[in-house]
């Protein structure tokens, strides 16, 4: 594996003052081991960067801390569409056994409940209706879960600036990256990457978009 004596800074377009130049997107910084990736996006986050993110092959123990990541709303999403599923389920079996329930003018006759007595079993018997609220439950759950899971994420997502760069597909092999974007307040297209080359990055890179 071949590494880098001295960090390397790799613009690979003109200057961001240059006329007609692309906008910077972000700094890109890599690394070669999780300990250095660590260490810099803590040290990130004391010298006051927030917009930033952290690309690796694997899950890397305390980067959420690092990058003081927030806790995600999805299981109060998934929660409250189970609650939802269970509550159907219950107003669903209740009312398909019961002739009693008040029925609008608009819902056809067809779509009334009835009483379903089998052997002087009671009417409203909760334990007979545990499948059909479970499978209710489980189901809003389940999909709550999936999609809103995409939609946080923004995927499927075909396109992102970091996609330009070469060094950026060893994101899934053997370099861990510290991406900090340029919408950052303490961002400087200059100051930035060397930040990143003094905390152990190996190379950084300027991406435009």
């Amino acid at each position: 594996m071949t590494t880098l004596d001295t960090p390397t800074t790799l613009p690979a377009h003109p200057t961001p003052d240059a006329p007609g130049a692309e906008k910077v997107f972000a700094v890109l910084g890599e690394f070669d081991n999780v300990t250095d990736v660590l260490h810099a996006t803590q040290a990130a986050h004391d010298a006051g960067y927030r917009q930033m993110d952290v690309h690796s092959p694997f899950p890397i123990h305390g980067i959420d801390a690092a990058l003081d990541v927030k806790p995600t709303i999805l299981p109060w999403l998934v929660l409250g569409m189970g609650l939802t599923g269970m509550s159907l389920g219950i107003f669903l079996t209740t009312f398909t056994m019961t002739d009693f329930l008040p029925q609008p003018d608009a819902v056809p006759a067809n779509f009334h409940g009835y009483r379903f007595l089998i052997s002087g079993k009671p009417f409203n018997s909760f334990a007979a209706y545990i499948p059909v609220i479970f499978e209710l439950t489980i189901m809003f759950s389940a999909y709550t879960a999936v999609f809103a899971m995409f939609l946080l994420n923004k995927l499927p997502l075909l396109y992102h600036p970091f996609f330009k760069s070469d060094r950026f597909r060893r994101a899934t092999q053997d370099r861990f990256f510290l991406a900090i974007e340029s919408r950052d307040g303490s961002f400087d297209a200059h100051e930035t990457p060397a930040f990143l080359q003094q905390h152990g990055a190996l190379s950084t890179e300027l991406i435009y978009d």
